[in-house]
């Protein structure tokens, strides 16, 4: 099968992050089994998702990771051309859920397995397929977890997001939270018999203000746009009608992170302030929804000069948005971000990929290969 048979296979599949995704990753690992690699399924906690991970090659040899996500944002929007979950050409492009976020990277990986079998590689080239990474990556921790049992500590790891197959070596780091508050209700005229849990929730909120402004005084990485770590609340909800009193509300918050900078940390004063609710009797909660750690390679790192060599193109410094990269350079595994596709058609209707962007991905990674055979 080539890239683009193969991505309609997988696009066929609505991984849509959160739900099962045994056909996808079963189809996966038995492609790649009929491929020759060694295959494992690693179950996670969530009880119907699983990660994947196979090699090709000498697993006791420090080889290079090929590392992606499987999940897929919801595809929902009424703008879609087609149905999202259904490839379709037009000319170069090839319009699908996931076609660029990342399914197109996990395309070409599998296309260039065949090659893979028939080297002779004296290091291995493992492939880490994760769930749940739009979630917050969820997924792939338990899978960098149990690394040590399936093969020597890699080299590196290439995380396929889109990227227009330009290397990245650098994005920051990423926490976030729900807080969610329970009142009393009550009609709007006798306030003195409800509890207003927005009202709660405006304290919070101010603190969640405070500490945002707070960041933006430093401390400072000149190589991300903005440069200094940023707190921002991203949903608001609560209230059922003005003349009732509203017994609910909720917040979504996140924190991104410069490197050498923990991200639930910067969350830190917020989560004080929920604690002190709590303290006198409020019923409100704190839920973590995501953290993953910032990437950060000096440009003189060997898997930034390898990949530079094979794209022929300098790395970029830092990109805005966040990968499981960080992950696995927190695991002691250099991580850096190159993949075919532009992250500005990602979480949209109709998005697209290329045909001559899943070429050239799967060039690259066959010369990796060939390079690992030296």
């Amino acid at each position: 099968m080539n890239a683009i048979e193969i991505l309609e296979r997988l696009v066929g599949f609505p991984s849509v992050v959160g739900t099962a995704n045994g056909d996808i990753a079963g189809w996966i690992a038995d492609y790649l089994e009929s491929q020759g690699a060694t295959v494992s399924l690693l179950p996670g906690p969530e009880g119907d998702r699983a990660n994947l991970f196979a090699t090709f090659g000498p697993a006791d040899a420090a080889g290079y990771v090929l590392s992606g996500h499987m999940d897929v944002v919801p595809a929902g929007e009424p703008e879609w051309s087609s149905d999202p979950f259904t490839l379709r050409t037009e000319g170069d492009r090839l319009y699908g859920r996931g076609t660029t976020d990342m399914k197109g990277f996990l395309a070409t990986v599998l296309a260039a397995a065949p090659a893979f079998s028939r080297m002779a590689l004296k290091r291995p080239i493992h492939i880490a397929f994760s769930y749940d990474e739009e979630a917050g990556c969820r997924g792939v921790p338990h899978l960098i977890a149990r690394l040590p049992e399936l093969c020597t500590r890699p080299a590196g790891a290439i995380i396929g997001e889109p990227s227009h197959m330009r290397a990245v070596r650098a994005h920051k780091g990423k926490a976030a939270a729900r807080i969610t508050i329970r009142g009393r209700s009550g009609h709007s005229s006798r306030p003195d018999q409800g509890l207003n849990a927005i009202h709660l929730m405006t304290s919070i909120m101010a603190k969640a203000v405070e500490t945002a402004d707070a960041l933006t005084r430093g401390p400072f990485e000149t190589t991300f746009e903005p440069p200094y770590s940023s707190l921002q609340i991203g949903t608001v909800k609560g209230g059922q009608a003005i003349n009732i009193i509203p017994d609910f509300s909720a917040i979504e918050l996140e924190a991104r992170a410069i490197s050498g900078v923990s991200p639930l940390a910067l969350l830190q004063p917020v989560r004080e302030s929920v604690e002190a609710f709590a303290a006198k009797g409020i019923d409100i909660d704190w839920t973590p929804m995501s953290d993953y750690s910032a990437l950060s390679l000096e440009a003189d790192t060997p898997l930034v000069l390898l990949l530079e060599e094979l794209t022929g193109t300098a790395c970029l410094a830092a990109v805005s948005y966040g990968t499981e990269a960080g992950l696995f350079q927190a695991a002691g595994i250099d991580a850096i971000i190159c993949g075919p596709g532009d992250i500005g058609r990602a979480h949209k209707p109709d998005e697209f990929i290329t045909t001559s962007e899943l070429s050239a991905c799967q060039s690259i990674l066959e010369t990796l290969g060939r390079r690992c055979t030296a």
